[in-house]
């Protein structure tokens, strides 16, 4: 499986960006895919998934209410809507597939994950 992300960029705060992640080779039906995040200095860290089976979503505490993730199946692809955007937010996204946790998104984390895409920057300016 491949991933291709796009759609980061320079956004003032309270701006929106779109982040698009294209899923090619095997993608299976019973997968997770997401968006991670990762800041300079600091760790990879969860922000969204959506498993492509089921009706469900998960965030992190920090997006829930700006970030709206969803999906395209015919299209192999997912969304990372963010609105009200925070300086807090400038990371590099990386978009993730994870076959084991389709059913209990609780359980994708940073070492469940299978494939990841190449990571696209998201700079917030304040």
């Amino acid at each position: 499986v491949q991933l291709q992300a796009s759609g980061g960029g320079l956004v003032q705060a309270g701006g929106s960006l779109r982040l698009s992640c294209a899923a090619s080779g095997r993608v299976l039906s019973r997968t997770a895919m997401g968006w991670f995040r990762q800041a300079p200095g600091k760790e990879r860290v969860f922000v969204a998934a959506i498993s492509l089976s089921l009706e469900s979503t998960r965030y992190a505490d920090s997006v829930k209410g700006r970030f709206t993730i969803s999906r395209d199946n015919d299209k192999n692809t997912i969304y990372l809507e963010m609105n009200n955007l925070k300086p807090e937010d400038t990371a590099v996204y990386y978009c993730a597939a994870d076959s084991a946790s389709w059913f209990r998104l609780a359980a994708m984390s940073r070492t469940t994950v299978d494939h990841w895409g190449q990571g696209t920057q998201v700079t917030v300016s304040s």
